[in-house]
């Protein structure tokens, strides 16, 4: 029988990029403000970061950091988080893998995995993947697109999740295939820690090679993805479930373009 889970849960945020995609500017990323002054966007009040650990549910908070990670300490102590250092930015996996120690000293039956940089989701959607746990071991938050882009889509067996797919392998699907896939991965996740402490030896194990670009070259580094332990999961018979949410609340903020926009809906809601 499964533990109940207590009123809280412990929280994970990563918050170790640069993003590299924000022409000109140097600070971690979690750190851009939502409330801008000025002409810049960059410059203002109110950093994503301190949006989203106000957001999430009440108890422990851990802070995956790598990039600027003084900043982001000072930025989040009055927050009293913890700050797991990510030697190497090694995918949403080595994130993870970063905060082994927290995971492993919480006594919290439920964890929320989510990104420093997805500033508009609200605490009623941290609360109801936490609640799914009662009925599932990992929940996943989704959405459903305007445009599937390049998303990773969820492969559904009912009302339970059998895979995360990329789109460099749905888009060669059929085109009946593709119209089943219904939701998008939002990379936000809550699991019941005693069901994920055991898979971390497994990603630990099972790094991706993947090629970069670095200056004028390319470079090939290990990564270690974190949807790999949905597959896994499924795979073993473990019930994965899944909450939806409009796509604008967890839109991520990666460029320039998605900061703006999300400093207008952030202004829009506080007013």
């Amino acid at each position: 029988m499964q533990p109940a889970l207590s009123e809280e849960v412990a929280s994970i945020v990563f918050a170790a990029g640069k993003g590299s995609r924000m022409t000109g500017y140097e600070g971690n990323k979690t750190l851009l403000p939502l409330i801008p002054l000025g002409s810049s966007p960059y410059e203002g009040d109110h950093p994503l970061l301190l949006e989203v650990l106000e957001n999430l549910p009440p108890g422990p908070k851990g802070v995956v950091v790598h990039h600027r990670s003084e900043d982001v300490r000072r930025a989040a102590e009055g927050f009293g988080v913890s700050c797991l250092f990510q030697e190497i930015t090694n995918g949403t996996g080595g994130a993870l893998l970063a905060a082994r120690p927290f995971i492993e000293s919480v006594p919290h039956h439920g964890i929320v995995i989510t990104m420093g940089d997805v500033p508009l989701i609200r605490r009623a959607a941290y609360l109801e993947i936490a609640g799914r746990l009662d009925a599932h071991d990992l929940v996943i938050l989704a959405f459903s697109p305007e445009d599937r882009a390049q998303y990773g889509m969820l492969a559904m067996n009912g009302d339970r999740v059998a895979a995360i797919v990329e789109w460099k392998y749905w888009s060669a699907w059929p085109v009946e295939r593709q119209a089943e896939l219904r939701f998008c991965n939002a990379g936000v996740y809550a699991v019941r820690r005693e069901v994920l402490i055991p898979y971390l030896d497994r990603l630990a194990a099972h790094p991706h090679q993947v090629r970069k670009q670095r200056g004028d070259g390319w470079v090939a580094i290990e990564e270690y993805f974190l949807t790999d332990l949905v597959e896994w999961m499924s795979g073993d018979g473990l019930s994965i479930g899944v909450v939806t949410a409009p796509e604008e609340e967890v839109m991520g903020v990666d460029t320039p373009e998605a900061l703006r926009r999300a400093q207008m809906l952030f202004s829009k809601r506080a007013g």
